[in-house]
């Protein structure tokens, strides 16, 4: 177990991840974390962040509707989506 001294930043207090940690977890600056109150301990979990619609717009490549396959509106269906 290490031991980390609680910072001040603006109106809040912080403390620092130790770098082994954010790598096993994936973690980095800006990431989403759970953080609750178990007793006397604070328990902070990763969370996954939820990709919104938004989020894929704005991934989508500026040029998606050149990517259409032509006849792709034609095929029939396969399985039960029709």
């Amino acid at each position: 177990m290490s031991r980390y001294v609680l910072r001040r930043a603006g109106g809040s207090v912080m403390v620092t991840i130790p770098p082994a940690f954010l790598i096993r977890t994936g973690l980095a600056a800006g990431g989403a974390v759970e953080v609750r109150a178990t007793g006397d301990k604070l328990v902070i979990t990763p969370t996954k962040a939820r990709i919104t619609l938004a989020d894929i717009l704005k991934a989508a490549p500026k040029d998606a509707h050149k990517l259409r396959v032509e006849g792709w509106d034609e095929l029939p269906a396969t399985g039960n989506e029709a």
